[in-house]
C-alpha cells in the first residue's frame, strides 16, 4: 500500500469530480478504482463496493471472508462484512442507509463492469429515495494521470519485462518451443517480484498484426521463424508491457531494414508524446507513416492505449484512452501508454510516460530486431 498522502491526493481528485457532478456519495465497484482509491480490491464473486462521501469518512462493504485481507491492505477503517447467506446488494444498500445517505445523490460509473443492469436495478429498489447519477468512465478517468509513485512502480514492472526479454533471447534457439520461451518469461517474472507469471502472447509471428492476439500453443521454432514476444508483468497491480521480435537463425538484410523503418516511425511518435499534443495527431505519425512507407496496406488497429492498474475484470487492456484517428483529446503529463507498431511479422512496443520533453520509455530493451542468443538489453 502507498503512503497515506498518496491516497489523499487521489481522494482530492475524486472529490473534485463529485463536486462537478453535485453528488453526495460515490459508489466505487470497479476493480481498478477500488484498488486505486482504497488500496484493496477483490474479484466480484459476490458484489462488493466502497462508498466515498463528499463529507465524512468512507466505508467498504464486502464478504466476511474478504474482510480480514481488506483490513490489512486498506487505509479505510470502516470495513463491513456480510455473510455468504446475505444479499450483497441489500448489504451495500443497508450500509448506505445506516450512514445517512438514503436520500442522497449517489454517483455511479455506469460503464463499470461491476455496475451491471442487475446491480443498478437492485440498488435502486433497495434505495427508492436515493437518486443515482450516471458518471460514465469515472473509474478510468480519475486514474489517467499517474503520480510519481505510480510511475516508479511501473518502472519496476518495466525492468522485469526487460529482464525476461533478455532471458528469452539468450535461451531460445532452433528447435526450442514457444512454450519453453513462455516458461522462461513466467519464471523470470516470479523470481524478480512480479505479481504472477502471466506472460502475454508468445507465438510464431505471421502477417502484419494477426499474431498480436495469437492463440498460445507449443510450437517448435525453425530457421527463418520470428518469435513474437509480448510481456505484461504486473507489480502491485501496475502493468508494464514490452514487445520484441526474435529472429530464429540468421536474419536477412530486408528483414533488418523493415525493423529499422518500423522503429524510426515509432521513435518519431514517442518523441511527439508531449502534454497538449492531440492523440489523433500523435497516432497519425505511426498509422500514416507505416502506410506511406509501404509496410502496411492499411492500419486499422490502435497505436497506443492506457497503462496502469490491472485487476480482475473482463478486459485485459485499457482502451479508455487510445490512439486512434478520431482521438481528439490532449495528452497530459504523467499519462502512461503501451505504444506499439507492427508490420511484416515484426512487432515493437514500449511502456511510455508523457513528459514535457516528449515520451520517455520506462522499458529499456534495445530497439532492434533481436536474434537468438542476443539479449539486446540496455539500461539508460
Amino acid at each position: 500500500m502507498f503512503p497515506r498522502d498518496e491516497y489523499d491526493w487521489r481522494i482530492a481528485k475524486a472529490h473534485a469530480a463529485m463536486d462537478a457532478a453535485a453528488v453526495d456519495l460515490l459508489l466505487i465497484d470497479s476493480g481498478e478504482l477500488l484498488a486505486w482509491l482504497t488500496g484493496y480490491t477483490v474479484s466480484e464473486t459476490m458484489y462488493r463496493a466502497a462508498l466515498l462521501p463528499r463529507q465524512g469518512q468512507p466505508w467498504f462493504v464486502l464478504r466476511e471472508l474478504d474482510e480480514a485481507p481488506c483490513r490489512k491492505k486498506t487505509w479505510i477503517a470502516d470495513v463491513i462484512g456480510f455473510a455468504d447467506i446475505d444479499d450483497p446488494h441489500q448489504a451495500v444498500a443497508d450500509s448506505i442507509r445506516a450512514h445517512g445517505f438514503a436520500d442522497a445523490r449517489i454517483g455511479a460509473d455506469v460503464n463499470a463492469y461491476s455496475f451491471s443492469a442487475h446491480t443498478a436495478a437492485r440498488l435502486k429498489a433497495c434505495l427508492p429515495r436515493a437518486e443515482f447519477i450516471a458518471l460514465p468512465g469515472i473509474s478510468d478517468s480519475l486514474r489517467w494521470i499517474k503520480s510519481p509513485r505510480e510511475i516508479t512502480v511501473l518502472k519496476d514492472a518495466s525492468a522485469i519485462a526487460d529482464k525476461a526479454m533478455r532471458a528469452i533471447a539468450q535461451n531460445v534457439r532452433v528447435g526450442s518451443s514457444t512454450r519453453a520461451a513462455a516458461a522462461t518469461a513466467a519464471a523470470t517474472f516470479l523470481l524478480e517480484g512480479a505479481d504472477s507469471g502471466e506472460t502475454g502472447p508468445i507465438v510464431k509471428a505471421s502477417g502484419n498484426h494477426e499474431f498480436l492476439h495469437g492463440a498460445f500453443k507449443g510450437e517448435l521454432l525453425g530457421v527463418g521463424d520470428i518469435l513474437h514476444v509480448e510481456l505484461i508483468p504486473r507489480v502491485d497491480g501496475y502493468g508494464a508491457r514490452l514487445m520484441r521480435p526474435i529472429a530464429i537463425g540468421d536474419t536477412t538484410v530486408k528483414l533488418r531494414d523493415i525493423a529499422a523503418r518500423i522503429i524510426a516511425v515509432q521513435d518519431e511518435q514517442i518523441e511527439a508524446m508531449k502534454p497538449g499534443a492531440l492523440a489523433r495527431d500523435v497516432d497519425a505519425i505511426t498509422r500514416q507513416g507505416l502506410i506511406a512507407s509501404g509496410l502496411r496496406p492499411r492500419y486499422d488497429n490502435v497505436t497506443a492505449y492506457t497503462l496502469g492498474l490491472y485487476t480482475r475484470t473482463p478486459r485485459t487492456s485499457d482502451f479508455s484512452r487510445a490512439f486512434l484517428p478520431d482521438a481528439d483529446w490532449p495528452l497530459e503529463e504523467g499519462m502512461v501508454f503501451h505504444v506499439y507498431a507492427t508490420a511484416a511479422r515484426l512487432g515493437f512496443s514500449e511502456t511510455v510516460v508523457v513528459t514535457p520533453e516528449g515520451g520517455r520509455r520506462l522499458t529499456a530493451t534495445a530497439r532492434q530486431l533481436l536474434t537468438a542468443h542476443q539479449s539486446g538489453f540496455q539500461r539508460g
